[in-house]
């Protein structure tokens, strides 16, 4: 008798298999794009990224969709590869961006499989989650001079744009490409 699980009833995955060809492929774009494409168009058109933020948006995707361990290690390698190549972000600001976008990958990932979280919920409890710890991670290293309220003013406040397009954009995408999953799963079991 075969063996029934949630996957062959149908039931959505909260993520997708992180392992393998084509989920590191994909992968390592986000990466390459959080990385460095997203970041060096917006600085090669003159966007401000402090209120595009490029580099979150592909590292929130990955943990959304591939879960904690890709989120997490995703967030900490765009950072860094994109300074060792463009030398942004500036180095004084380095640390603080590696655990915040790490943070965001990690907390969204977690949020989903192993709280199992509502994706909406999950994004909206990683962007505060990587905030704080940017926050944190700044004033701890004295990466910034100014007061707190002065830098969260002028850090924070305008990537609220950003950060509401991604609440609503990044899950509604992580939601498809995972029922698109589930979708051709139950297929495949069908044949």
């Amino acid at each position: 008798m075969a063996e029934i699980t949630a996957n062959n009833l149908g039931v959505a995955e909260l993520t997708l298999p992180a392992w393998g060809v084509k989920p590191v492929a994909i992968q390592f774009l986000l990466i390459l794009a959080a990385a460095f494409v997203l970041p060096a168009a917006a600085h090669a058109t003159g966007l401000p990224v402090r209120i595009l933020l490029p580099m979150h948006w592909p590292v929130l995707f990955i943990g959304l969709v591939y879960g904690w361990r890709s989120g997490l290690i995703a967030g900490a390698a765009a950072p860094l590869i994109s300074f060792a190549f463009s030398g942004m972000p500036p180095a004084f600001m380095l640390p603080s961006m590696m655990f915040e976008l790490a943070a965001y990958g990690f907390l969204a990932g977690a949020f989903r499989e192993i709280f199992r979280l509502n994706v909406f919920v999950a994004m909206a409890l990683a962007l505060i989650g990587g905030r704080i710890i940017f926050l944190a991670v700044t004033f701890a290293t004295g990466a910034v001079t100014q007061t707190f309220g002065a830098y969260f003013m002028a850090a924070m406040v305008p990537g609220l744009y950003a950060a509401a397009a991604q609440l609503i954009i990044l899950p509604l995408l992580a939601s498809l490409m995972l029922r698109d999953r589930t979708v051709r799963s139950i297929h495949d079991t069908d044949a």
